[in-house]
């Protein structure tokens, strides 16, 4: 048993990175650009506008500027990078799609882009050298060396003042379009200047190439990160992912592990209860019931117990539930004691509304693996040697009985979880469900990269649960 348990947890080492894979591709191989409302329209930044400049600071601190999983950009050409410049600065015929996505690349492009971007310095056409100064502006920066760090040490914040102190020399090498020609030539000098001092930063020699083309991506930033259990920072709250997660976790699994929890232990006993009064009236009343639990949606049964149930409703004598929230306002002046069942009067009402559905279905299950059990050999040889019908349901039917609903097990925690969104949205609680929603709408990769590789973790861990609990009710299952 103990080698198989250690098998299965080696084994969940390459399942979790190729889903952890397939999640990232899903995740950034989607439409659209986070915090793109943040860019703004060539035009408007050349005349001194800086929403561009922060989208640029923004995609560089969250490593959304890279390529996903390898970088070509070594083997960019100069045709290529003035064919850009061109649709960017709207020189021939391009209609304002292909000049938004050619800004775009330009931007992401950063360091790659420079060295053609200042060969486009002395290009005759003077839309084209306007657009290579302006985009020198936003690709020569250099993002600052783990700007998120709390606690910086006294070199990496040198490191950084110098960085900081070059990009604001750099941000002043600018010029309107309409400057006199005088200016213009002065700053494009300069930008020169700056080239030839720092040239050798822009040149990679083949061991250069190989690790940008490996590990200056998106995919091993994210997963350098992911190797000190480090999932970044929200994109929207630009709060560590970690810590927020571990703040709502509380909430989402005790409202998941304890509904899963409840729902096992009702649904166990009425399962047997229906399957040893099969075809009476008993029978078929639990059956009735389960079943309309079944087909009521969670929310319309949330709707109606907070409107019967709640405090405020009209139904004086049965409002003492409240209507949301996790705790009572003065709630941390109580005692430990009081604080609990402060938070357990509170849960009453949401995690009815989510054991029911699963009580209901897990019921069924328990009813129909305990019959087809009931019909073997070895139960009605057990009631042939007259041993108690309680004896031969709960010594040697039950065990049996109780797989199908093992199997369930491992799906149902991270289902329940995802279930709980409805649950939180309408009691107001600020778990992961939530959480998730609103990240999903805002684009916040960090957060539900977070959230999906957790409940993967989840579903893993399930998985093993299940098939280790087969062999503590089956003694007939062995893993060696």
């Amino acid at each position: 048993m103990k080698a198989y348990a250690l098998r299965r947890l080696l084994l969940m080492i390459p399942t979790f990175l190729g889903i952890s894979l397939i999640l990232f591709l899903i995740l950034n191989l989607a439409p659209g650009r986070p915090g793109a409302q943040q860019s703004g329209d060539l035009s408007q930044s050349m005349r001194g506008e800086v929403t561009a400049e922060s989208y640029k600071i923004f995609r560089e601190q969250f490593h959304l500027d890279k390529p996903i999983l390898f970088n070509t950009r070594f083997t960019l050409t100069a045709a290529e990078v003035r064919a850009q410049v061109a649709a960017a600065s709207g020189v021939g015929t391009t209609t304002a799609a292909e000049r938004v996505h050619a800004q775009e690349a330009l931007e992401d492009l950063g360091g790659a882009a420079v060295p053609f971007l200042v060969g486009l310095l002395d290009d005759p056409e003077p839309k084209l050298r306007d657009a290579a100064t302006y985009f020198l502006r936003i690709d020569a920066v250099r993002p600052l060396e783990d700007p998120f760090d709390s606690h910086p040490s006294a070199s990496l914040r040198s490191r950084n003042l110098a960085i900081d102190a070059e990009n604001a020399e750099l941000r002043t090498l600018r010029y309107v379009s309409d400057a006199p020609e005088a200016t213009k030539l002065a700053v494009i000098a300069r930008w020169k200047s700056w080239y030839v001092a720092h040239h050798a930063r822009f040149e990679h020699d083949a061991l250069g190439k190989l690790s940008m083309f490996f590990l200056d991506t998106r995919f091993a930033a994210y997963w350098r990160n992911l190797a000190h259990l480090d999932f970044g920072v929200s994109l929207i709250s630009r709060e560590p992912v970690v810590p927020t997660l571990v703040s709502k976790l509380k909430y989402s699994l005790t409202l998941s592990v304890g509904s899963l929890v409840l729902a096992y232990l009702i649904a166990i006993p009425l399962g047997v209860f229906s399957a040893v009064k099969k075809g009476t009236r008993a029978d078929r009343v639990v059956t009735l019931g389960l079943f309309m639990l079944y087909s009521l949606p969670n929310f319309f049964v949330a709707t109606i117990l907070l409107y019967f149930f709640s405090t405020g409703s009209e139904w004086q004598s049965l409002r003492s539930f409240p209507t949301g929230g996790w705790s009572s306002t003065g709630a941390a002046e109580l005692t430990t004691l009081g604080q609990w069942r402060d938070i357990a009067w509170h849960l009453v009402l949401p995690m009815g509304c989510m054991t029911y559905n699963s009580l209901a279905a897990l019921s069924r299950y328990m009813r129909s693996g305990l019959l087809e059990v009931i019909q073997a050999d070895y139960v009605r040889t057990a009631r042939a040697k007259g041993l108690s019908e309680g004896v031969v349901i709960g010594k040697h039917a039950l065990r049996n009985g109780l797989l199908p609903i093992l199997t369930l097990l491992a799906g149902l925690l991270p289902s329940i979880l995802g279930g709980s969104v409805i649950i939180e949205y309408i009691f107001g609680i600020q778990g992961l469900g939530l959480w998730v929603v609103d990240s999903i709408n805002q684009r916040d990769y960090n957060v539900i990269l977070a959230i999906e590789l957790f409940t993967t973790v989840l579903v893993l861990i399930g998985l093993l649960l299940t098939d280790l609990s087969y062999a503590l009710v089956d003694p007939r299952i062995r893993y060696e």
